[in-house]
């Protein structure tokens, strides 16, 4: 008895902290979607059943944030986890200097999102920016290009930010389990005369499957979820072209002040990335790939 009291004693600050910092905001959220909750207005808070919900969906801003949020993520996980895998495959092989330039690889990661934005936003520059004045040089533009001030372009430019910071990530989840394939196989695989690419195909990319089923599946939600590159790029601009779900919440809470609505997109959120959870594990069969 007195070792169980021990060990409550010794597990409940994590609890409160967990209770309080995690599950407490979590149901307030929850219940703030369903009230009309706004920071000017404290005293007039009372429930409004589903109108946040409709509202949101009935606002073109919302809508246009839902399509870009689906491009953002689709293009974003793609990239990085293409280039993520070339770049942990070269970081697999020995040659000289492999671990200075691990070092410079994995340096991105160790930004943070919004510092990356701002970093990509001088790039990114019209007027100073490396990126216009490298592609006047090498002759592919006449002009410079508004890439942050102009609808077409912002998009796929915080697009461009974002899989260069996503690429560390995949290359050292993916570096990781390269190094834990046998050689066994590899040797198997010369003795039957199998090319890298059958190798890659063969060997390879089926051992490996379960951490690119984890990591695709973590990094498709910290995507959706992180408004920071966003924020830092173009704050959501030009004219809200650039704005996801998750920085349209913090455009609700900063600029309107509107804890209502920003919940109500909060929960929009959840139930989205719940229904591509289950719907990801579904069709990839996660658990008939061994364990993560």
């Amino acid at each position: 008895m007195k070792n169980r009291i021990f060990i409550l004693s010794g597990l409940l600050p994590a609890l409160l902290l967990v209770l309080a910092f995690t599950y407490y905001p979590f149901l307030k959220g929850i219940v703030m979607a369903f009230q009309d909750y706004k920071l000017f207005d404290l005293r007039n808070v009372h429930f409004v059943g589903l109108s946040n919900f409709k509202a949101a969906f009935r606002d073109p801003k919302f809508l246009h944030a839902l399509t870009n949020s689906g491009y953002w993520v689709f293009c974003s996980l793609i990239f990085q986890f293409l280039f993520g895998l070339a770049l942990a495959l070269l970081l697999k092989k020995p040659f000289r200097g492999r671990g200075i330039f691990q070092g410079f690889a994995f340096y991105s990661w160790a930004l943070s999102g919004f510092l990356i934005g701002m970093i990509w936003k001088w790039l990114f520059n019209s007027q100073i920016g490396v990126i216009n004045d490298l592609l006047l040089r090498i002759g592919l533009i006449h002009e410079r290009i508004g890439f942050l001030s102009n609808p077409k372009w912002a998009m796929t430019s915080v697009i461009i930010a974002n899989v260069w910071y996503g690429i560390a990530f995949f290359a050292i989840m993916l570096l990781a389990a390269l190094q834990s394939v046998p050689s066994e196989l590899y040797e198997a695989a010369d003795m039957d005369g199998a090319t890298g690419i059958r190798k890659l195909w063969n060997v390879t990319l089926p051992y490996i499957l379960p951490t690119i089923i984890a990591t695709t599946l973590l990094r498709a939600i910290w995507i959706f979820n992180d408004p920071t590159i966003i924020y830092g790029l173009t704050n959501g601009g030009p004219a809200g072209s650039t704005h996801i779900l998750s920085s349209l919440m913090l455009d609700r809470i900063i600029y309107a002040g509107d804890y209502g609505a920003a919940s109500a997109i909060g929960v929009i959120m959840i139930a989205i990335l719940l229904l591509y959870t289950i719907f990801f594990l579904s069709v990839t069969k996660a658990e008939k790939v061994g364990d993560f």
